[in-house]
């Protein structure tokens, strides 16, 4: 059993074959690990070959509903990103990861219920956040998006909020209001609200660590709760949300130690048919270039 000493640094990763050890081992660390990329690094080359299928499962129909080509491409890299993560930590083929949604679109590991997920996509950053602790949330968006102006204040921010905004310096005014979005997007994951969850009904302080308030800016929530937002290559703002439900925190994700033995052999028998096809489907034909 591990205790839980905070975050890590963001992991960057460049490909399947990047180093998923790391990714183990932050996540047995802390019980939480993050980490991105960049979508030129997980864009599929031909988005439609079998592989390409396999990997998304489910997802796939989903995929093919969406029209916007970029759209496309950044929904199919960031679950394959996903899968792939999720996999490195359960020790499975990341092509027999299947993801499933709450009522807000929420992501979850079907059948794995001591990891939980969360993923955000922005222009050309994926980010996935993975926790053993209880529920997380991740948020990316671009540190130059203009936020701040008129009036958009008052949709985003409890009356505290603005307060401490008029604070800053005008010139910092925005990264101040990026940061803000960013932890409450996260959050609002976490908890499984999405934007259904009104940004003006709570909010967060200017210091660090950062707290869930009340709109008059006491105390929401306790110490169970954990945030940090981090830069990346000072072109996006990413926040964490991470609660702890107070279970512990587990060392052991393999997939094959969190089920039933009986189970397991008979998950092991099928998952030999379905390698057997889906090398023999992706043969000679990758949606994912050099994977």
């Amino acid at each position: 059993m591990t205790t839980p000493t905070g975050f890590g640094e963001l992991i960057r990763i460049s490909g399947p074959d990047s180093a998923w050890d790391r990714v183990r081992a932050d996540l047995g660390e802390h019980g939480v690990v993050l980490l991105y990329a960049l979508l030129a690094d997980w864009r599929p080359d031909r988005a439609g070959g079998p592989r390409l299928r396999a990997l998304l499962g489910r997802d796939w129909a989903r995929y093919l509903e969406l029209t916007h080509p970029e759209v496309r491409v950044r929904f199919a890299a960031s679950r394959v990103l996903l899968k792939f993560a999720a996999a490195a930590v359960l020790e499975v083929p990341a092509h027999v990861i299947e993801l499933t949604y709450g009522p807000t679109g929420r992501p979850y590991l079907r059948g794995y219920d001591a990891v939980d997920i969360s993923l955000s996509h922005t222009d050309e950053l994926l980010l996935v956040g993975m926790t053993t602790r209880g529920v997380i949330g991740v948020d990316a968006e671009r540190a130059d998006r203009r936020l701040y102006g008129p009036g958009l204040g008052k949709h985003l921010c409890t009356p505290h909020e603005l307060e401490l905004l008029e604070q800053f310096p005008e010139s910092e005014r925005n990264d101040a209001l990026v940061r803000l979005w960013t932890l409450k997007e996260a959050y609002s994951k976490a908890i499984g609200q999405g934007m259904q969850f009104r940004f003006t009904d709570f909010g967060f302080g200017a210091g660090a660590p950062a707290t869930v308030n009340l709109p008059d800016g006491q105390p929401g929530t306790g110490s169970e709760w954990m945030f940090r937002t981090y830069r990346v290559d000072e072109d996006y703002v990413v926040s964490v949300a991470v609660g702890d439900r107070g279970f512990g925190d587990t060392d052991d994700t393999a997939a094959v130690t969190m089920l039933e033995s009986s189970f397991v052999d008979a998950l092991t028998e099928v998952l030999g048919e379905d390698e057997a096809e889906f090398e023999a489907e992706s043969a000679g034909e990758d949606a994912f270039g050099s994977w």
